[in-house]
Parts: C-alpha cells; sequence; structure tokens
C-alpha cells in the first residue's frame, strides 16, 4: 500500500505542479470534468449544494471521478482554502501513471470510495 504522500508524488512526477492562491475555485458544482487531482503543498474545501462538505489537505487527491466516468459533471465545488499547489492529471497522463505503478489506481480507487461513504449523507 503507498501511503497518501507517495500517491501525489506519482502524481508530481508524471505532471507539471500548478500554483493556486487562497480563495480560487479549482471547479464548481455542475461543471463537467476531465481532469483529476493531488494536493501537494495546502488544504482544498468543497461545497455540495451550498454546504461544507469536507477539508482535503496535501496527500489527498480529488477529482478521480473525472477520469473514471467520461459524462461526469462536478458534485462539488473546490476551492483553494489555502495557498497550494496542485498536481493535475489528464485520462492520459493518469492511463500512463497506472501502467508505471499499478498500486497507484489502487490508492485512487480507496481514496475515492473513503471519501463517497463519508460524504453519503450530503450527495
Amino acid at each position: 500500500m503507498l501511503e497518501p504522500l507517495q500517491t501525489v508524488m506519482i502524481f508530481k512526477k508524471n505532471c507539471e505542479p500548478n500554483t493556486v492562491s487562497a480563495g480560487e475555485v479549482i471547479f464548481k458544482q455542475g461543471e463537467p470534468g476531465h481532469l483529476m487531482y493531488g494536493i501537494i503543498e495546502g488544504e482544498v474545501q468543497f461545497i455540495i449544494d451550498g454546504k461544507q462538505a469536507e477539508t482535503l489537505k496535501a496527500g489527498d487527491v480529488f477529482g478521480e471521478g473525472a477520469i473514471v466516468n467520461p459524462d461526469h459533471t462536478r458534485r462539488s465545488t473546490a476551492t483553494a482554502k489555502t495557498d497550494c499547489v496542485l498536481a493535475i492529471l489528464d485520462k492520459e497522463r493518469f492511463m500512463f501513471a497506472v501502467q508505471q505503478t499499478p498500486m497507484f489506481a489502487l490508492e485512487v480507487m480507496r481514496s475515492y470510495s473513503d471519501r463517497v461513504n463519508a460524504l453519503r449523507h450530503l450527495i
């Protein structure tokens, strides 16, 4: 099993990290999605239907649904709670990371499953 920060480092290895300022919206609820994210530094908060849902920190990944479901629309609004450094993967880079480190796919699925179960009351 990979540690959360190791999972994000696989992201970092497969793309150029991006900086996001505190308060900046990363994506909005209802928008189509085609990217997933790994938090290298900082915190990202999520709002679902106007309600605070969760806050993720360095080592966490989010937006996985956009990679596994081609008709995906975002279920939340993601906003940088603090200044952040994010690694961003599209489907092609995700597939490359999975081929290079198969355990990466299992960790992403585990993260997705854990988050869906934790937020079941909001969605």
